[in-house]
């Protein structure tokens, strides 16, 4: 686990406008807190910090801290803001450790090689998870787990439990048998039958239909302007009066 040697002072000025200055200054502020010491209001150089955000393991980076007036200690990490647009940091949380009791850590797990699975199968390859939490001292901390996946065939996965873990060190805290990756069958598109497109399929518009029935006719039928009109009843001849 690489140490980190990070410079600072005692923070004494505190609100937005004291933050700013000391940004503008090329300092963070922050805190150092934890194990048996009280709370520390710091600024840090802020190129000295910068290191541990080029890399995932430069999280888990063993801090040297020196602040003046104040004696050499050991932290990591422990939280940090930045700017939504630029990425610079805001502010940084500093955890007091000691390098014989151990802790907690989450650490990157990367994969290596290509699956036979995809190769000769056809499959896809899938990562599900890509960090695992261990428990370990902090001079012990990996930087990384990288696993070979090139002789995974379709339907075949890795867990945690095939990471490559030295129990004598570290302990494995995250659930064992979280898959870390695997490959699958690919997917393949349903294909449509016949009678469910035709079921589907958009029924003629109604006024369609009935210019139809107008223009043809039903069977037998005859078109209503072609029929012939009623013969009119003839009306009785009156009787011949007398003269």
């Amino acid at each position: 686990m690489q140490q980190i040697v990070i410079e600072g002072k005692k923070r004494e000025d505190r609100g937005k406008n004291a933050m700013r200055r000391l940004r503008s200054e090329g300092r963070v502020p922050g805190v150092l807190y934890g194990g048996t010491g009280a709370a520390v209001p710091v600024a840090l150089e802020a190129q000295q910090l910068a290191p541990l955000f080029r890399t995932e393991s430069g999280h888990n980076a063993l801090l040297s801290v020196k602040i003046e007036g104040l004696s050499e200690e050991l932290a990591v990490l422990k939280d940090w803001q930045q700017d939504p647009l630029h990425g610079s940091l805001l502010h940084v949380d500093l955890l007091r450790v000691a390098k014989d009791v151990r802790m907690r850590v989450r650490v990157p797990v990367h994969t290596v090689g290509e699956p036979q699975g995809v190769k000769i199968q056809g499959g896809v390859f899938e990562v599900i998870s890509r960090d695992v939490e261990i428990e370990c001292l902090p001079m012990e901390i990996p930087d990384e787990f990288r696993v070979d996946v090139s002789g995974l065939m379709i339907g075949k996965q890795l867990r945690f439990s095939d990471l490559p873990i030295d129990p004598a060190k570290m302990k494995l805290v995250s659930e064992s048998r979280t898959v870390i990756a695997h490959v699958v069958a690919p997917r393949k598109e349903e294909e449509v039958a016949p009678e469910a497109v035709a079921a589907v399929a958009p029924a003629e518009p109604e006024v369609i239909k009935k210019g139809k029935k107008e223009e043809e006719g039903e069977e037998g039928a005859v078109p209503a302007e072609k029929a012939e009109k009623p013969a009119k009843a003839e009306k009785p001849e009156k009787p011949e009066k007398k003269k």
